[in-house]
């Protein structure tokens, strides 16, 4: 066999494997994606949308533990997301390649595949056991923990992109070195830096482990940060382990819920990326 047909059967190889493997994940994503439908979306209707989550034997929604959530998301990418855009913004432009940088990227890499759980007995230790209660705002900064490594690395990422050209003609022209990074940089960069963010909430969006640590649950509707909150990761966990049909019903639609949020936010971050590059 001469060396074009030897390469030529390994690319095939390659080829048919990727292909099949890709199916397989596939296949597993759709069957996922056709049990929630199957099973949550019976559940979904306005009831959800407008009462709080029931005691057994009781009809209900998840008014409060949306609601909780929402609030809960919004704190963590408030508290998260100025970190990881000017952390970002210092390894790309100032730090570079300098050692405090790489420890830096180190410790992000880190912060990016450590488990949630872990996360979440953190700022156990760190909030809720010195505090003597579970709060939203204990959740809100577990989950800003993990919004921080994803918006960092997203942001550096993107600003490393901008054309060196760019930041010196508007050097040139007398501009401070804020000032070229906060309206040429930035502006050049924004497209990539907001599907960070998108990306981050995608992430945060279904963490459990962390919330059971921190904000824990509420049966009851609360808007109170200071106190235990609903929220839906919690609230799935709960229902779904539970004896009982309509709160086992609840959870289906719950997961359906979660499951189409991140789905869209990820075809949006998407979206956005591709904007950028194009």
């Amino acid at each position: 066999m001469n060396l074009y047909a030897r390469r030529k059967l390994i690319n095939t190889f390659n080829m048919t494997a990727s292909v099949l493997t890709t199916l397989v994940g596939l296949m597993f994503l759709g069957w996922i994606l056709i049990v929630l439908i199957t099973k949550g979306i019976g559940a979904i209707n306005w009831t959800i949308f407008t009462e709080m989550t029931p005691p057994p034997g009781s009809a209900g929604g998840l008014a409060n533990a949306l609601i909780g959530s929402l609030m809960i998301t919004l704190a963590a990418v408030a508290i998260g997301t100025p970190i990881g855009i000017m952390a970002g913004t210092y390894l790309a432009e100032y730090g570079k390649q300098s050692v405090f940088a790489e420890v830096v990227r180190t410790i992000n890499d880190i912060l990016l595949s450590a488990p949630s759980i872990i996360i979440g007995v953190f700022v156990y230790t760190l909030m809720v056991a010195p505090m003597g209660h579970f709060s939203g705002w204990a959740g809100a900064v577990a989950l800003a923990i993990i919004v921080i490594p994803v918006v960092l690395r997203t942001t550096e990422n993107m600003l490393s992109l901008v054309p060196t050209q760019m930041r010196e003609a508007a050097a040139a022209l007398g501009a401070p070195r804020w000032m070229v990074i906060m309206s040429v940089v930035y502006k050049a960069a924004i497209a990539g830096m907001v599907t960070g963010v998108v990306l981050a909430i995608a992430r945060i969006t279904g963490e459990t482990a962390p919330l059971l640590f921190t904000a824990l649950n509420n049966q009851f509707w609360s808007t109170d940060m200071n106190g235990a909150m609903a929220n839906l990761p919690v609230v799935i966990f709960q229902f779904a382990m539970s004896p009982y049909d309509d709160w086992r019903e609840l959870a289906w639609a719950a997961a359906l819920l979660i499951t189409t949020l991140v789905l869209g936010m990820n075809i949006l971050a998407r979206s956005l990326l591709r904007g950028h590059k194009a």
